[in-house]
């Protein structure tokens, strides 16, 4: 849960990372990890550069760490070319799979209705006084929210299906050494190589270490894709491994995974009406951030619903074309 360039983005994190804090305690859950969290960066980046300055006027804390700095604090990272750091030491790592789970809990406790449905498209209809779902459930509300991630575009074809990019992204974890604490914490932060666009978290759970490559993958069907991780995958994933986390150069790998980012056409969020329907409203665009923002992005959904907030123009539907240009990362 680190921040970047981007200044409404990073007080939606901070802003975020409250209200996450203060659920998982009211939830006797702890479901975040304060790991920190380090940029690893080249001289002269200009996005880690944009990301101090940015943190400086918001307020965000944070240490700037020259590379000796760097080798003396993380002997058990090989920095390469990397010149200089910036960390931030009360960010962290949310576990986002318990963490959905325990809001769907809570919600239940609170009266919410749930259901484990998949929903029809209402596209065509003359009104959307109720949605239908496969089995043929019937949901009647005054208003609708749709926030279905990579599946969007499923849902509505005809205004989105040319408007949401969804990629395929692999996910590695690797086993550490037996009764090695280097790469867990508080020895290791989650982590992220600006220029190589690598990141990763430490074995948390002794689930293992994670490492990912942030550069967007193949389009990719969210319903009938292959979840299995490529061979040419892994073998990059070993290849940054040995490079710079030389311990972990022949740890196994013990899970992976295919997840996927969805990305609007210039990497900013969508939310707006429907401009066939005055009731439903769409929200997406997350990428692979959209978790980390959720209580952020809940307020605002909320405030548009109750005509509270101003509307973020960077957000509406006509903001978002059929080519990729992305701005937003």
């Amino acid at each position: 849960m680190g921040y970047g360039p981007d200044e409404l983005f990073t007080r939606w994190s901070v802003r975020s990372l409250e209200m996450w804090i203060e659920f998982f305690e009211s939830a006797r859950q702890p479901l975040f990890f304060p790991t920190g969290i380090l940029w690893i960066n080249n001289e002269g980046d200009a996005y880690a550069n944009a990301t101090k300055e940015t943190l400086s006027r918001v307020g965000v804390p944070h240490e700037i760490l020259t590379r000796v700095e760097l080798e003396y604090r993380w002997p058990q990272i090989a920095f390469g070319r990397a010149s200089w750091g910036l960390f931030e030491p009360n960010s962290g790592v949310l576990l986002a799979r318990r963490a959905v789970a325990t809001v769907v809990q809570a919600a239940l406790q609170e009266g919410v209705d749930y259901f484990a449905e998949q929903v029809l498209s209402p596209e065509g209809a003359r009104k959307a006084d109720n949605v239908r779902t496969t089995t043929g459930e019937v949901i009647r509300a005054g208003e609708f929210v749709f926030c279905c991630g990579p599946w969007l575009g499923k849902v509505f074809p005809n205004l989105l299906g040319s408007r949401m990019f969804v990629t395929r992204q692999e996910v590695f974890f690797f086993g550490v050494p037996a009764a090695n604490r280097q790469f867990a914490p508080p020895a290791m932060p989650g982590w992220l190589y600006v220029a190589d666009l690598f990141y990763g978290m430490p074995d948390l759970e002794s689930r293992g270490f994670k490492i990912a490559h942030d550069q967007h993958g193949e389009r990719f069907d969210p319903g009938a894709g292959s979840r299995v991780p490529t061979p040419q995958g892994l073998d990059a994933a070993r290849a940054y491994l040995a490079e710079h986390f030389p311990a972990l150069a022949d740890a196994p790998m013990v899970e992976a995974r295919v997840c996927q980012y969805e990305n609007t056409s210039n990497g900013d969020f969508l939310v707006d009406r429907h401009p066939d329907f005055d009731n439903v409203w769409i929200a997406g665009g997350g990428s692979g951030h959209g978790f980390k923002h959720g209580p952020a992005m809940g307020e605002y959904v909320v405030g548009r619903l109750a005509g509270t907030v101003v509307p973020e123009p960077r957000f509406a539907l006509d903001s978002k074309a059929s080519a990729q240009k992305r701005t937003i990362f």
